[in-house]
């Protein structure tokens, strides 16, 4: 029995919670968003007034065109992922020494998908608007048909796990929450974590941003300068995704955390609502930054996408050529490090301490959440949830940099203490 990795932060009454106020909050942002001019008082002042009578009258029904859209996007990235050609890829070996296989082809996926998109809407086949206009009850239908997928995987875990990744805790409120496998698939070549978090859940995003924009457009004749900006830099950040979404199967969301509410529902849901929210709130609110700040604000957007991706290049380049390499035109600094596997084999790894990764241990997530700010500032201050987002994903991203220092630590023991010694910030250079 594989051991269940836990978030330290969350108890069980958490979980508890996120499982029954993540859903009805969905729908409230949108409402919000859509309905009460972003104004948090105003949908609060409501619910005050009605209670849960007014959460029913804001909560919309999935409909049939909901659920057809849904299934049709749902579909057709699953076609891509497995009909496109791609390399083969191998992940990290896993902590019952399996090592998953890939075919890397996200790339020709997302190109595929937003030119046949924006051909759709140009030929006059399908309006994009249609999706901004039945958002809510998309949202809803998402929110109930995750729960059903979610519930689908925790009993596939039980019954006919893919790997032998799996396993239970004892109890049924954390394997749901949790997952029980770590790399479930359907058939020798669907993976579904894959699906969930790349082609469905980032691809979604990019799909949505670009309907933000559209909306915008039909509704004004135009599109303001900060919704260009805002998705510009959000198309941007999704496509530096897929370019590198190989390394992104390398990264905890994958290779340590399982498939389950937590990954999976998050990423069929919380992605396509929360993260696309800056965009959502500005449909209804175009904002003229005029060109000296809107350039500004993406040009500082396009500069932390990059650093981003530069960090992670750093350290693909550093494993691909086991170490030696050039960062930043020196010879990397770097600890040897050894530990040994649920089997009992003892292997090394080689931990890097220069470059991007010498200033801090996740230094990665500080241009990742500074990115998230400027594709939402175009929104200026006149209301709180816009920026909702970003302070998710900076609670998100330093409860991540936490657990993985905790994993790292059982993992290489006195090769991690000798790391952070060398290393000693965890995410913000000379901070934390």
């Amino acid at each position: 029995m594989a051991e269940t990795v836990h978030s330290p932060w969350l108890t069980y009454t958490s979980m508890i919670s996120l499982l029954t106020l993540c859903p009805p909050f969905v729908i409230l942002l949108w409402y919000t968003m859509v309905h009460a001019d972003g104004s948090i008082l105003q949908t609060f002042e409501y619910l005050r007034q009605n209670g849960i009578d007014g959460l029913k009258t804001i909560w919309p029904m999935p409909t049939p065109i909901a659920w057809k859209i849904i299934a049709c996007f749902g579909a057709f990235e699953a076609f891509l992922q497995l009909a496109l050609p791609g390399k083969r890829f191998e992940g990290p070996i896993s902590p019952a020494g399996n090592v998953p296989v890939y075919k890397a082809n996200g790339l020709q996926a997302y190109a595929v998908t937003l030119l046949t998109y924006l051909g759709l809407w140009w030929f006059g086949i399908i309006d994009p608007s249609i999706v901004y206009d039945h958002l809510g009850e998309i949202y809803s239908a998402l929110v109930f048909g995750s729960f059903v997928f979610c519930i689908f995987l925790y009993l596939k875990g039980h019954i006919a796990p893919s790997s032998t990744d799996s396993g239970s805790s004892g109890n049924p409120i954390i394997d749901f929450y949790w997952g029980m496998e770590l790399y479930p698939r359907i058939g020798k070549y669907f993976d579904i974590k894959v699906f969930t978090n790349c082609r469905f859940g980032m691809m979604s995003w990019a799909v949505l941003a670009v309907t933000y924009c559209i909306k915008q457009y039909e509704m004004n004749g135009k599109v303001s300068d900060s919704m260009l900006v805002n998705t510009a830099l959000m198309l941007v950040y999704i496509t530096k995704f897929f370019w590198w979404e190989s390394g992104y199967w390398c990264t905890m969301d994958i290779a340590h955390d399982r498939a389950g509410f937590y990954i999976c529902w998050g990423c069929l849901v919380w992605v396509p609502s929360i993260y696309t929210s800056p965009g959502m709130y500005l449909v209804n609110h175009p904002v003229q930054l005029g060109t000296p700040l809107a350039v500004l604000i993406l040009l500082s957007g396009l500069l932390c996408i990059y650093i981003n991706y530069d960090c992670d290049r750093q350290r693909q380049e550093f494993r691909r050529t086991n170490g030696k390499c050039k960062i930043w035109g020196k010879a990397p600094s770097k600890i040897v490090a050894s530990y040994r596997t649920t089997k009992g084999e003892t292997k090394t790894s080689l931990l890097l301490t220069s470059g991007w990764w010498g200033l801090a241990r996740h230094f990665h997530y500080v241009p990742e959440i500074s990115a998230a700010f400027f594709w939402t500032v175009p929104a200026l201050f006149n209301h709180f949830l816009p920026y909702f987002y970003v302070i998710f994903l900076t609670i998100l991203l330093f409860d991540r940099a936490k657990r993985d220092d905790d994993r790292c630590s059982s993992k290489y023991g006195k090769y991690w203490k000798m790391y952070c010694d060398k290393v000693r910030y965890r995410v913000i250079p000379g901070i934390y």
